[in-house]
């Protein structure tokens, strides 16, 4: 916050922001006459686009009152976009401008009573947001004068012709030291105390307390060779501290933190090992990690730009690319890797870790203060600190990893620490060559080849990479035809990085599949500013440079878009890796977390069939292999990410954990260093069964196999595949079942339940026992040995598992499958047997007394018609049955028979395979280790409505939990509610503690803090049941009851059904009393589009074409055919529900001042307010299409069509007819 003073005295509290789109018209609004003769008559809107920094001032009120607009080449076409520097260098040679400290000013708007002010604040908030640059070029016609307002600020320097018409521009500039000048840096004195020691206590008084009050002077006093005090002034008083020091405990460096990048942070020594005897190494991703060669080393000679000291121009030793140190790269790592995603791998690596016998080549920060209004320019200090050890390369510090991601450690590398690290502290580490500001990025040329062999010659895909250097430098193409560009980093001639780009020619597909307008307004670039970019490799000493290096690619490349595909890994047996020699594969270090993930669009099912040429194109409805995609832009090139250092560990691959995982990672804005997820195997989405065979359970709909391709999790989650088995609250980590430990801040508890082996009743069936003389086992725990071929299937693995048995043992041509359950999995799994080729007179389908009396489909007409295609199919139905029973009370490796009591008389069967579907629960080591740890537990983890546990730091979400009793809704759970929906309600609640662009959480009124959140998204399950008949049932969140009951309800509302469960064309829509779609069955022997049929839950009948009255007068005969006519395809379209809300806020608001809105008008007549002589409904009709709301909705509605007609080219708008 600034204080503006106009000349009449007065005054205005004022911040400055980034530029939003809905600035526009106030910037409109401030624009004169003079401003369009100073800048040109600009297009606002395609000028914010292309910027690379837009401010905006606002006062306290939010009112806008200046606005700046800076790019990286300057306007009115006086030098080219990608060659400006040699113009302005022979303009003034005394003036060092490059790509790397220089903006030109396109735009300049304010409130001319604080004009001069708005522009002052304007620039000092630029200059402290990017601390590189060091001067502003404005650019204007020669016969115009600055003005009053920019005359203050700029100085001319010169004149330079346009390049488009004869005409000179005068030149003028604004340098950093008159708004936020670089900090004079000298050794510490014992006088400065006085001044260091408020910002000191601003910060923390522990040191204070700890030390005495005169710590301070204390250590300046201590200096010597090995120690070093040095503050950094402001007009004579000291701002900020640093205190250095040569002594740095290189062994628990070297045990706590992979340093291989860095050669262990050492000077090479002959004695170094740096690879195993066996020459073994851990086997690394697409993104790997290169090792230092530590192979010689190469001179940095001196930067032409801006004076170093000599010391720092050390040999720099020739260190290859590290990958991305933050967490975010698929990398084979070991299994409990809290610092890289991990895969799951056929057998244990072998972990060798060099042996470093070098001198120490680094010095560590001890204590770092600075004044907050000079924090931008820490980076200062670094000069200074490695001119004081000559014989260092690197600075290292360690900070607790909770500590907020300040301006300094933004230009270090963050260490991987090992799996075995007990360290609370992350390391960082910089390389004296950082400081080098003589960065050159430049296309490539043939000389550039050996340089970039040198670079990337430890990088998996090197060879792909100088493939595609070799196409540039010969064809500038590749050999489809595709515009090719290769750039390169120099630095003092050496190559420090290379990046290589192709004419994005997917971006139909791009646009139409993913949200990238959430970033960009698509139609302000042009389809050859979009590139692909696919390899990019910088060395990790400049990895700092790692934006400009990108924004350097988009001006020289005349782009203004980069978008970069992750590809999902493909499956080898069992086992997950990467594609490394395939199409697909590509290189990306370094630069995937200074990108944004692009959300995925939601995607109709079209019936291309019936549309004919009213088809969206191909380019559109293709459907290549999915790929999650990221991106960035010139908007995005100088804008920060927030950065959550906090260890967030979520136990549990569920659908729950998974939507809280995707809602973190796409958090644009925000970058989660430390998201680990803890799952028995892994990620899910290996694609380990063909789709015909994923029938063995039945679908929740919240993801499948290609939501997780384009998502890529693994890109942005630590994944540690082992079981949890213990939480110690106290030392705040997780023990796995291999006793290694995860530390957390933050505990996310989403394991579920699952079916569980089922403890059989041991009753002899000899002495033919009935259900009601045997002990009711249903509480008991199965203790023994799991029977080899007895089979609970939760997963993905555990079903892989089934199939390669029942292959393996040719179970499709002998012997009994028993499967025993009465959930909705047992009859999938009972048609994915069948599907196998299985007999149905060798299946079983066993179904023991129901909990309650409502059954898994709740639906007779579904029920009858699968009872009878399983009597067709052969197979044999017992119900009320109870395990007795296995081998006949014999040891039940492997189960021979089953023997099983009734309310009759019992039975035994012959088994050769038991599949068990018992009723969930919480797996016994979750309960374990939760009640270990004294989280209360009441026959589920208790929760309140934020998801919060009896410990602050542990929430938990899903069937695991319930809600406390003093919320009096116990037959209420987050079972009753979307997964998916919980997971992204969990994310909402978590990231208040992280973001601090949110609003602050209100605490609830004292009256509704018993209450508990209900939910709206529907319930959905769904699979393929015996007759092949395809199944989704889709519902509100309800407390469950029999369907006969609720439609004995006299406010039940409508049902509308069609077709014959039977025939496999049953299709019913239940229609509440508010005539909202509240259950949706289909039950068909032909696949249907499931996703389409989801959306129409909780629309409004007469959204659907006046459903009911089209049902009553018998106009609908088949609603799979219904609802596959063209005029409902909007309905299925991902932003239908934005144009619901825009025609809602239409009708809500005051368009005319002597009319009330449509929505008051409504209340006025639900109120008896107004009392109209026709019919409500006939007099809002003639008031809407008497006023300007028609015409309004008209135009939005048609707004809707135009702009997604590459989705919706079916319907027809005014000029296409």
């Amino acid at each position: 916050m600034s204080v503006l003073t106009s000349p009449r005295g007065k005054v205005e509290v004022v911040h400055c922001r980034r530029t939003e789109s809905q600035d526009v018209y106030c910037i409109k609004s401030l624009i004169r006459k003079f401003t369009c003769k100073l800048f040109g008559k600009l297009n606002i809107i395609y000028l914010l686009e292309k910027a690379n920094l837009a401010v905006t001032l606002c006062n306290d009120k939010e009112e806008i009152m200046a606005q700046a607009t800076f790019l990286d080449y300057p306007n009115w076409n006086v030098a080219k976009q990608d060659d400006w520097v040699s113009v302005f260098r022979e303009l003034d040679s005394d003036i060092p401008c490059t790509p790397l400290n220089t903006l030109f000013m396109h735009l300049f708007v304010a409130v001319d009573e604080y004009s001069v002010g708005c522009c002052k604040e304007i620039l000092r908030t630029v200059y402290k947001a990017v601390p590189e640059l060091h001067f502003i070029f404005l650019i204007v016609p020669s016969y115009m004068s600055l003005g009053s307002t920019l005359i203050t600020v700029f100085d001319q320097v010169g004149n330079i012709p346009c390049l488009t018409y004869e005409e000179d521009f005068a030149v003028h500039i604004c340098h950093r030291h008159s708004h936020y000048p670089q900090l004079h840096v000298r050794k510490a004195r014992v006088e400065d105390h006085d001044d260091l020691m408020p910002i000191f206590m601003r910060y923390d008084t522990i040191l204070k307390e700890t030390y005495g009050e005169y710590f301070l002077a204390e250590l300046i006093e201590a200096q010597d060779e090995e120690n070093h005090a040095v503050v950094c002034e402001v007009e004579g008083t000291a701002v900020g501290f640093m205190s250095v020091c040569s002594r740095v405990n290189m062994q628990l460096l070297h045990e706590c933190f992979d340093l291989g990048p860095f050669h262990g942070l050492c000077f090479p020594h002959p004695d170094d090992v740096l690879e195993s005897p066996q020459d073994l190494s851990v086997r690394r991703s697409q993104d790997a990690e290169l090792r230092s060669s530590s192979q010689g080393s190469q001179k940095i000679v001196e930067e032409l730009q801006e004076p170093v000291s000599p010391d720092t121009m050390e040999n720099i030793q020739d260190i290859e690319k590290l990958s991305d140190i933050s967490t975010g790269y698929a990398q084979y790592h070991h299994v409990s890797s809290r610092s890289l995603a991990s895969l799951v791998l056929p057998e244990e690596p072998v972990h060798f870790r060099p042996i470093y016998r070098g001198a120490s080549a680094a010095f560590c920060i001890q204590l770092f203060c600075i004044d907050e209004k000079y924090e931008a320019r820490s980076l200062d200090f670094m000069n200074f600190v490695f001119s004081l050890f000559s014989d260092k390369n690197f600075c290292v510090i360690s900070l607790p990893h909770l500590t907020p991601e300040f301006f300094l450690i933004q230009n270090f590398v963050k260490m991987v620490p090992f799996n075995t690290c007990t360290l609370e502290q992350d390391l960082y580490v910089f390389h004296r060559a950082g400081l080098l500001k003589s960065i050159n990025i430049r296309f490539a040329t043939l000389l550039d080849t050996p340089g970039v062999e040198n670079l990337v010659s430890t990088l998996m895909l090197n060879k792909s990479i100088l493939e595609d250097l070799d196409r540039y430098n010969k064809a500038r193409k590749d050999p489809d035809g595709t515009l090719l560009q290769a750039f390169v980093a120099e630095v003092a001639e050496q190559i420090v990085g290379i990046a290589v780009i192709r004419n994005e020619m997917d971006i139909e597909y791009i646009r139409s599949h993913y949200n990238i307008e959430d970033f960009i307004y698509f139609s302000h670039h042009q389809r050859e500013e979009h590139g692909h970019m696919h390899h990019f490799a910088l060395n990790p000493i400049f990895r700092h440079y790692t934006k400009f290096f990108l924004k350097e690619i988009l001006r020289l490349g005349f782009k203004s878009c980069l978008y970069y595909r992750v590809y999902p890994k493909s499956r080898e047996g069992k086992i997950a890796v990467f594609q490394f020699q395939n199409p697909y594969a590509h290189s990306l270090t370094s630069a995937l977390h200074y990108l944004v993930p692009v959300r995925p669009r939601r995607q109709i099912v079209y019936p291309l069939e019936k549309l004919g040429i009213n088809a969206p194109s191909k380019a559109v409805s293709k459907d290549p292999m999915s790929y999650a995609l990221n991106h960035t832009n010139r908007k995005l090139t100088l804008e920060p990410k927030i950065t959550v250092n906090a260890k967030i560990i979520v136990v549990g691959a569920s659908s729950v954990g998974i939507s809280f995982l995707e809602t973190l990672v796409f958090c644009s804005h925000m970058k989660f260093n430390n998201l680990t997820l803890i799952s028995t195997h892994g990620l899910p989405g290996k694609k380990l069964l063909d789709t015909e065979q994923r029938k063995f359970l039945a679908s929740d709909h919240c993801f499948n196999d290609k939501d997780y391709a384009l998502m890529s999790l693994c890109s942005w989650v630590n994944v540690v595949v082992g079981r949890m088995t213990g939480i110690d609250r106290a030392a705040k980590h997780v023990v796995l079942s291999t006793d290694e430990i995860v530390p957390y801040d933050h505990l996310i508890l989403c394991t579920g339940q699952q079916y569980q082996v089922p403890c059989p009743t041991e009753a002899d069936i000899s002495q033919h026992l009935t259900n009601r003389e045997v002990p009711n086992s249903s509480q008991r725990r199965y203790t023994g040995k799991v029977p080899c071929n007895h089979f609970t299937l939760n997963e993905e693995e555990d079903c892989f598992k089934a199939l390669i048995w029942i292959r393996n043992n040719s179970i499709t041509t002998e012997g009994n499958i028993i499967v025993y359950g009465n959930t909705i999995d047992t009859y999938t799994t009972v048609e994915t047997l069948l599907n196998l080729g299985v007999s149905g007179s060798r299946i079983h389908l066993v179904q023991p007394p129901p909990a309650s009396t409502i059954t898994c489909i709740n639906n007779y007409s579904v029920e009858s018609a699968v009872a009878d295609a399983l009597g067709a199919a052969g197979v044999t139905m017992y119900r009320d049955a109870i395990l007795a029973q296995w081998n006949d009370g014999l040891h039940p490796d492997p189960i021979y028979s089953a023997s099983f009591t009734t309310p009759t008389k019992p039975f035994r069967l012959q088994c050769s395979m038991f599949f068990s579907f018992c009723e969930k629960n919480v797996d016994y080591e979750t309960f374990k280790a939760l009640n270990d740890a004294c989280l209360v537990y009441d026959s589920r983890l208790v929760i309140d409505t934020n998801f919060h546990t009896n410990d602050i730091a542990i929430r938990a979400a899903g069937s695991l939990t319930k809600f406390s009793n003093r919320y009096y809704s116990n037959e209420w759970t987050h079972s009753n509610f979307s997964s998916k929906e919980i997971g992204f309600q969990l994310a909402a609640a978590m990231l208040h503690l992280f973001d601090p662009t949110l609003e602050p959480v209100t605490e609830p009124p004292a009256n509704l803090d018993r209450l508990i959140p209900m939910y709206k998204g529907a319930k959905i399950q769904g699979g393929i049941l015996p007759g092949s008949y395809h199944y989704l049932h889709i519902a509100k969140p309800a407390i469950p009851t029999p369907l006969e009951v609720q439609m004995a309800q006299p406010n039940y509302g409508l049902e509308l059904v069609t077709g014959s469960a039977k025939n496999g064309t049953y299709f019913r829509i239940h229609i509440n009393k508010y005539k909202m779609v509240e259950t949706i069955t289909c039950l068909s022997r032909e696949p249907f589009p499931a996703s389409n049929y989801i959306r129409l839950f909780g629309q409004h009948e007469q959204l659907l074409n006046n459903l009911c009255a089209r049902y009553d007068e018998n106009l609908i005969t088949d609603l799979y055919s219904y609802f596959t006519e063209p005029w409902c395809l909007a309905l299925f379209h991902d932003r239908f529900i934005d144009l619901r809300k825009e025609l809602r806020q239409i009708l809500a608001s005051k368009e005319e001042e002597d009319l009330p809105s449509i929505e008051q008008l409504a209340h006025q007549i639900e109120d008896e307010e107004i009392n109209p002589t026709e019919k409500p409904r006939q007099y809002l009709k003639r008031v809407f299409e008497e006023s300007i709301y028609k015409t309004l909705v008209e135009r939005s509605t048609l707004d809707y069509l135009h702009y997604n007609r590459y989705h919706l080219p079916m319907y027809a708008w005014p000029g296409i007819v």
